[in-house]
């Protein structure tokens, strides 16, 4: 599982490792990755047109060398200057021996664009002149792809919030570590691919990361598999809660995320039962949480409305003591004053997985520009395991550990297809997975069904659900 580190962390680190090399060693590993990178960019070195967007700190040095030897390889290298009179010098001066140079105008086209205007301590959006600058290349060099160096220039590095003009880029080279303005929020949009140059930082980054970013070999290692001596009870048992007359789709829904999870027996409470029993005839169906029979976790509140009805099922889920995943009329819910000595009475695991617009009503104001300390905010406030859907979903647990998941798209952006996550996150519960792993798992299986079903078409959520056993079968592979 990779690390993202705050920005206070990585300067830290820098300056350690720094104290161990000859000077401007650690500039030029950066530099080496950097044009490592934007080499494979080109279809070929040679010839090919390359523009520097220079600011006056590391990150210009960065890309000023980073030209350079792409100069030395026959690549035409132009640096245009933000601020001429604070320019790196000697990675100026290493450009121009490389036979690169110096430009004041934006060329009428180039193959590459290096933005390397602001580093990670860059704090609020573009500021004149660079700001009009980005806006002029942008628009002369539509189409050019970009490569932003550490972190594209405007966005908060430690937040991921764009408060102004920043640079959108295709592809971010980030060095030593990852950073979690990088993956989340508008910042994660905003930088592309990103790809981690490894220039000796680990060893010297200190405390605990700011987020965790998990990878399928994680998940493949936390997902429950059915033993020889298993049966359809000793692997979980799980119950949904969800539903009603007005939105009978939301119990077909999330009853399927449900059944393609590990649980061994899904069983349905609520009244959309005979819409459950049509499509999903393996499911043991009841018209109340009470009659549902023994359960391992609850998954509570998809479609399941705000009336009576509602909230005495909702009361009798947080009554059980075992894990609950609690969605959508559940988090409004649970607003009620009514609800909080039923949730704070709690000893099972709960995970919440609010949208923005939920997570407004629970924490009384939206996530805000750091998402990431919002949902632990939240976390920490409910005593509960924070889903925080979004193109990337954060989880977040009581104790102020962060993931993020790496799978969304916005293709998931679509009604219904958080039903589908609710069953999904589940049926992991009830399989005895701890409740942080049951969300992260559930998000990052979620996001990949998303992206298969994508590659075949718009998507709905009955789409997503189908493609779920497609997804979780690459965890096998």
């Amino acid at each position: 599982m990779r690390a993202a580190w705050r920005v206070a962390q990585v300067r830290a680190a820098e300056e350690a490792l720094m104290k161990t090399l000859p000077g401007g060693a650690l500039m030029q590993r950066a530099a080496a990755g950097l044009a490592r990178r934007c080499a494979q960019s080109l279809p070929r070195v040679y010839g090919s047109r390359v523009l520097l967007l220079v600011g006056p700190g590391n990150n210009g040095g960065d890309a000023l060398y980073a030209g350079a030897m792409l100069a030395r390889r026959g690549a035409h290298v132009e640096a245009l200057l933000m601020d001429p009179e604070r320019v790196h010098r000697s990675a100026a001066a290493a450009l121009l021996a490389a036979g690169g140079g110096v430009t004041r105008t934006v060329p009428a086209r180039v193959d590459l664009v290096v933005d390397g205007i602001l580093g990670i301590g860059g704090r609020g959006g573009l500021r004149e002149p660079a700001a009009s600058r980005v806006a002029e290349v942008s628009g002369a060099l539509r189409g050019a792809p970009v490569i932003a160096v550490d972190v594209p220039s405007g966005v908060d590095a430690d937040t991921g919030a764009v408060t102004g003009m920043a640079v959108r880029a295709d592809v971010t080279v980030t060095f030593g570590a990852l950073k979690p303005g990088l993956l989340v929020g508008a910042g994660a949009v905003h930088s592309g691919l990103v790809e981690l140059v490894d220039i000796g930082l680990e060893p010297h980054l200190d405390g605990d990361p700011a987020c965790y970013v998990p990878d399928v070999g994680d998940v493949a290692a936390w997902w429950p598999r059915p033993a020889a001596n298993d049966n359809k009870y000793s692997r979980g048992v799980v119950g949904v809660a969800t539903g009603s007359a007005q939105y009978p789709g939301a119990a077909v829904l999330s009853v399927a995320g449900a059944l393609a999870g590990p649980a061994g027996l899904v069983r349905y409470a609520g009244a959309a039962a005979d819409a459950v029993r049509f499509h999903h005839p393996p499911v043991i169906a009841a018209d109340r949480v009470a009659d549902a029979g023994r359960v391992q976790a609850w998954t509570c509140g998809s479609g399941l409305g705000t009336d009576d009805r509602a909230y005495a099922e909702l009361r009798t889920v947080l009554g059980a003591p075992v894990p609950a995943c609690l969605d959508a009329g559940a988090l409004t819910l649970l607003v009620d004053a009514r609800m909080a000595d039923w949730l704070r009475d709690r000893d099972a695991p709960t995970v919440v997985t609010p949208h923005d617009g939920e997570f407004q009503r629970l924490a009384g104001g939206a996530p805000g520009e750091d998402r990431v300390a919002a949902a632990v905010h939240l976390a920490e406030r409910m005593d509960s395991v924070v889903l925080l859907k979004g193109d990337r979903t954060i989880v977040a647990t009581p104790d102020g550990r962060v993931f993020v998941n790496p799978t969304g798209t916005a293709a998931l952006a679509t009604g219904g297809t958080g039903d589908v996550l609710a069953g999904l996150l589940g049926s992991l519960l009830a399989a005895g997975l701890p409740a942080e792993h049951a969300a992260v798992a559930a998000a990052f299986v979620h996001g990949l069904a998303g992206r298969l079903a994508a590659e075949r078409g718009p998507v709905t959520a009955a789409d997503v659900a189908t493609h779920l056993p497609e997804a979780i079968g690459t965890l096998r592979r």
